[in-house]
């Protein structure tokens, strides 16, 4: 009876961690671009990029968010077979994110003004976001290839997520006036600091796929900076700035 009662007690703290974990990046999703996105009818005058796509831009990214809140409570209420359903609609939407979100960044690159809001000359700035969707396909492939091991999977789908919050906290009132990129970065990392915390509440010791993909994660955000400015990465820039579309 003692053993049932701790396990029950473990799956509940479990359960309270990941669903809290995908409210928190919904709510940081959503204060970065209320503005510009979500309330923009009350903020008239916040500078938001003008192209249509960026409405199915932003309809994608939030369907995501929505999902994940959605799937991490279909598991806590013990609801697998939906979530299992509801992770078909999901690899689609990913890849629809990752059309999107390519999209998006080389429309911001080819701009005379460059991204909205960002002091950065646009090609190089254009290395963070081509970057946040490699890693972001990356990782949920991972998560569907390891689908069978729920620890893994679980963790692989809050990484990627993760990865993609910088853009939003960036866009968070008051925070881009206190710095640059690695401010940005070090505020997405504080949800990595909070995976590693339960991994060693619950298991004693990190799991693989957070110091791995947490490793990737913290390494590519410097190297990010490192290669925006260098002759290659520029010269990519402009081809892939002038391609179609």
């Amino acid at each position: 009876m003692a053993i049932q009662a701790v396990g029950r007690v473990r799956w509940s703290g479990e359960r309270r961690f990941y669903t809290g974990m995908t409210i928190a990046m919904f709510v940081t999703v959503y204060v970065g671009f209320a503005r510009s996105f979500f309330l923009r009818p009350l903020f008239p005058g916040w500078p938001s990029p003008p192209e249509p796509i960026f409405y199915l831009h932003g309809a994608a990214f939030t369907a995501w968010m929505v999902l994940l809140v959605v799937q991490a409570s279909l598991v806590a209420a013990g609801r697998t077979d939906v979530h299992r359903r509801l992770g078909r609609w999901g690899v689609g939407l990913a890849a629809a994110m990752l059309v999107l979100g390519l999209q998006g960044a080389l429309i911001a690159a080819r701009r005379p003004t460059g991204f909205v809001g960002i002091p950065v000359p646009p090609l190089q700035f254009l290395a963070i976001p081509i970057c946040d969707m490699a890693l972001f396909v990356s990782f949920v492939g991972l998560a569907i290839a390891r689908r069978g091991e729920p620890q893994s999977h679980k963790r692989w789908m809050l990484l990627a997520t993760m990865n993609l919050l910088t853009a939003a906290i960036a866009r968070w009132p008051g925070v881009i006036t206190l710095g640059a990129p690695p401010l940005f970065f070090g505020l997405t990392d504080l949800f990595l600091v909070a995976l590693a915390a339960w991994d060693f509440v619950s298991r004693g010791r990190l799991h693989p796929v957070t110091l791995w993909g947490g490793a990737l994660i913290v390494v590519s955000q410097p190297l990010r900076l490192v290669i925006s400015g260098t002759p290659a990465w520029l010269g990519f820039a402009r081809w892939a700035t002038g391609l179609p579309g």
